[in-house]
């Protein structure tokens, strides 16, 4: 009889962890409405993420991977031009305006999980931004006047 129990008592603890790294969704889908769209998991029990040096982990049945940018029409008699080059990057990005004053401008650098990464005002027509000592990963510029996004720039950092 003991060696029953200690043949099942681990085939127990198996089945309980293959079980145990399933989500069971009773519903989902996308809302959509004038401001955008949104998914959602109806029964999802829990959602972690965890962020380190080398970059970040999320967990749970969905996964965000898009970036939507919503356009005002306050800035429709701004000709500004802007670029960043190189895009891959490996550790120095420059950011280049044209056809504006710069004075009044700054840019924000975020991580996928939206965390300001560096920020700095804008000086001169050629801004060189450091990314050397940053992970390998995809990150986001946007570059302001005030609190007001003229243009966002999706960044690959080899």
């Amino acid at each position: 009889m003991n060696q029953k129990k200690l043949f099942i008592a681990p085939l127990l603890l198996v089945l309980a962890q293959m079980n145990a790294q399933q989500t069971v969704a009773t519903s989902g889908g996308n809302a959509t409405g004038s401001g955008g769209t949104a998914s959602y998991t109806v029964g999802q029990a829990m959602y972690t993420t965890s962020t380190g040096t080398a970059g970040s982990l999320s967990s749970g049945v969905q996964q965000d991977y898009s970036i939507t940018a919503f356009l005002g029409t306050d800035n429709l008699n701004i000709s500004l031009q802007v670029s960043v080059y190189p895009n891959p990057v490996v550790s120095q990005l420059s950011l280049k305006i044209k056809n504006t004053d710069v004075k009044s401008l700054s840019y924000q650098l975020y991580d996928l999980s939206g965390r300001i990464i560096s920020k700095q005002k804008i000086s001169a027509e050629t801004t060189s931004i450091e990314m050397g000592q940053l992970p390998p990963s995809t990150f986001i510029l946007k570059v302001l006047q005030g609190t007001k996004d003229l243009k966002t720039f999706k960044i690959i950092k080899k």
